[in-house]
């Protein structure tokens, strides 16, 4: 890749974290870097796959299903905070950089994220142009990606539901998917990209999975939920005793 397509591939990414930036500041919620995130991630594998030849077969897979992926999850978390205001996390890193927030946060929040963007887009960059003829690690990788995205939209709408129902105020969600993983959508979030990789396994490309499965892990995860909620909600300790925190498995027993 020449300078210049490097130039027109993921300066998309970089303009799109600019203008979600300009709506952050005028509405005070930088949370809404989570509305984008997706998209930021699609933008320059969007930008790609505008420039050059037509894609072939696995180009066209793998472009469906990152926008299958980035349009669930933009409408899901757009849909899910609409109205709520800043979220908690945000709300306590502005408070760490203020004064000047605002400024900060163009390069704190959408600046770090449109990189990191462009770090987890590698699978797709490298499969889109990928001219080796499809094999069964393209199936495998392609029903990964796909069962992972499934999922993710399975946990998000079974807690939404259990959050909506007032008889289930203040307990915890062990339920349907939730009852064998304590955050099942952040493993089928793992899977789409451990998937995609499998389509486009270069050497370089292994930064994607790696990243996400850090980030879901020990950065914006489990780790950063999971930190204080034993102590906001004592019914949680419990939770934590008997179900898995990231892979799915069978719920313990707790000991008599």
């Amino acid at each position: 890749m020449t300078p210049a397509q490097a130039l027109q591939v993921f300066v998309p990414g970089f303009v799109l974290a600019l203008l979600a930036w300009g709506a952050s500041v005028r509405q005070r919620d930088a949370s809404l870097v989570d509305r984008f995130w997706s998209w930021l991630v699609m933008a320059p594998v969007i930008a790609l796959a505008s420039v050059g030849p037509a894609l072939d077969a696995r180009g066209l897979i793998i472009l469906a299903l990152g926008l299958l992926w980035a349009a669930r999850l933009s409408l899901f978390i757009s849909w899910r905070n609409w109205g709520h205001g800043e979220d908690r996390r945000y709300t306590a890193i502005r408070q760490r950089n203020d004064p000047g927030f605002a400024l900060k946060s163009l390069y704190l929040v959408f600046g770090l994220q449109a990189v990191l963007g462009c770090i987890v887009a590698l699978p797709l960059l490298a499969g889109l142009r990928d001219a080796r003829p499809l094999s069964w690690l393209d199936g495998l990788g392609a029903a990964l990606a796909l069962a992972g995205i499934a999922c993710e939209a399975l946990a998000d709408a079974q807690l939404a539901r259990f959050r909506a129902d007032a008889s289930q105020r203040g307990r915890v969600m062990d339920q349907g998917l939730w009852r064998y993983s304590r955050h099942p959508n952040y493993f089928g979030e793992a899977c789409v990209w451990w998937g995609l990789w499998l389509m486009a396994p270069a050497w370089w490309t292994l930064a994607s999975p790696l990243l996400m499965s850090f980030l879901l892990l020990r950065v914006s995860g489990v780790a950063l939920l999971e930190q204080d909620i034993a102590e906001r909600r004592p019914e949680y300790a419990r939770y934590l005793a008997t179900t898995n925190a990231f892979f799915p498995g069978p719920p313990r027993k707790l000991p008599r």
